[in-house]
């Protein structure tokens, strides 16, 4: 079929006019069928490794669904761009045709607020998964599709070290602009710490470069609300020299139900004391072997086993009867952590609700109150059963001694992130989607309450999307990210993932 038609020769027209309509629309005005003939029109010359993909061709799936399907977006078509040139080119088209439009790189994320785009574009930068390292420079450069383990070989071989998050499968430009929170934050700082620069796509189709000393402005508001300002293409990352040779001390434990009380005092005995090399991820979940619920523990010490143990006492006092210690290099960690559960993670196609809130202060009556309302829930709902309340502390040593006002990112008091997360497979139930929509917002409520915050915080990369801006980005750093807004995207076109004002208050 050939659309070869006037409204084919209208749309080239509109398609190289520099004309930029107001951004309003949330639905695309344009059909499937339009949108095709828009992105094939033999007038567009795309990179030989571009490709262009529908939902009636196989392998859409690959470059369009997320790793949580809870409250997806959908679209009509997918552009996966083999340069930066057709990213340029995709910006345009969609802004001309006003089409909206979502970039895209690990597709890990959270977020229900990305589910507001339906019937739009995915700009897959799957394409974008380059790797560069300099060795006498010790900087990193990755592209803006790179996942974390594309790079971890690579960065330990060279004799290198960088933060990363908690799983080897998000996009790692994706984590360092919403902040990077991990166990090597008490030394290191967060992932966005590390960030060098970026080059990125604006709202009005520019490519520009960011940094300390170019877009400084800018530069700044990537560090924490980088999703609000362009596409970013590449990323490059200072790296530092491995901690004990770059060698970890990891500890696995499954503490039964009988066990847990004792536990949760042993985590709140780090109160304000956590060691800069030692982190933990504490899980809630459920047990199908033995049909319990319990808790399984993660605990990380950047040393020596000599060390190590002796930084973990409170928790080997309670003898868990299932401990595994294990020594590896740190490239190796995050598929071993957890008894492996970096597979878990990574699984995509299942639905996640997450809820999430930061806190000061570790509480066990809390943790106690959050363990017997989950075992009430895996009890009535056991096709959930795959969710959990997970517990991530970490040291913030390093990331509290940068001044709060270098980045961004408003919470780097923080010791630790509290979070609620549902999962299930296939069509909830209206009732299993109305209990984990209360029971969320009440667990959240009780981190909240003992979490020495006077209200709610949430780290961008954790938030559900109910939450008040201020919660998610600080009522301080909000002035500035509005001015940055109005300056970097006035007709707010990237407007699905927390998206900013123009102006504040």
């Amino acid at each position: 079929m050939k659309f070869d038609s006037v409204f084919a020769r209208t749309r080239r027209m509109w398609l190289w006019l520099w004309f930029i309509p107001v951004y309003a629309a949330v639905v695309s005005d344009l059909n499937a069928l339009d949108l095709k003939a828009l992105l094939t029109d033999e007038d567009i010359h795309w990179a030989s490794n571009t490709s262009i993909s529908f939902p009636d061709v196989g392998g859409f799936a690959n470059v369009t669904e997320r790793w949580t399907v809870f409250k997806p977006p959908t679209y009509l078509a997918a552009i996966s761009p083999g340069a930066e040139a057709d990213v340029v080119k995709s910006v345009k088209i969609a802004r001309s045709n006003n089409i909206p439009f979502l970039p895209t790189g690990g597709r890990h994320g959270y977020i229900t607020t990305l589910g507001n785009i339906q019937n739009g574009l995915a700009i897959d930068l799957s394409h974008f998964n380059s790797v560069s390292l300099d060795d006498r420079t010790g900087t990193l450069t990755v592209g803006g599709g790179t996942r974390v383990r594309d790079f971890l070989d690579i960065v330990y071989n060279a004799g290198f070290e960088v933060p990363i998050g908690s799983c080897s499968c998000p996009g790692y430009v994706g984590v360092s602009i919403g902040a990077g929170i991990g166990r090597w934050q008490g030394l290191y700082g967060l992932v966005t710490d590390a960030l060098l620069s970026v080059r990125l796509i604006t709202a009005d189709g520019r490519l520009v470069e960011a940094s300390e000393d170019t877009n400084a402005d800018l530069f700044w508001g990537i560090r924490g609300a980088g999703a609000n300002f362009g596409i970013i293409t590449s990323a490059t990352f200072k790296l530092s020299r491995p901690v004990s040779g770059g060698q970890i001390t990891n500890f696995d434990f499954i503490i039964p139900a009988e066990l847990t009380s004792d536990y949760f005092n042993a985590l709140q005995s780090f109160n304000g004391s956590l060691p800069s090399k030692l982190a933990t991820v504490t899980a809630i979940e459920y047990n199908e072997t033995i049909g319990e619920p319990q808790v399984m523990a993660n605990w990380v010490y950047m040393g020596p086993k000599a060390e190590a143990m002796k930084a973990v006492v409170p928790i080997l006092n309670l003898k868990p009867p299932i401990t595994q210690i294990t020594n590896v290099s740190w490239n190796k960690f995050l598929y071993v952590a957890g008894f492996g559960m970096d597979v878990g993670l990574c699984d995509n196609g299942l639905a996640r609700r997450i809820y999430s809130a930061n806190v000061l202060n570790l509480s066990a009556p809390t943790y106690d109150m959050a363990f017997k309302k989950m075992t009430t829930f895996f009890n009535d709902y056991p096709s959930a059963r795959g969710s959990a309340v997970t517990f991530e502390i970490f040291p913030n040593q390093a990331m509290s001694s940068v001044p709060n006002n270098a980045t961004a990112y408003p919470w780097r008091d923080a010791l630790g992130n509290m979070i609620i997360q549902f999962i299930w497979s296939g069509q909830a139930s209206s009732d299993l989607d109305g209990r984990t929509s209360v029971l969320g917002r009440e667990l959240r409520d009780d981190f909240v309450a003992t979490s020495g915050y006077p209200g709610l915080s949430v780290y961008v990369n954790y938030a559900y999307g109910d939450e008040t801006i201020e919660q998610i980005y600080g009522s301080e750093k909000l002035p500035r990210l509005a001015a940055l807004k109005k300056t970097w995207d006035p007709d707010n076109v990237f407007a699905y993932n927390i998206p900013l004002p123009t102006e504040y208050p």
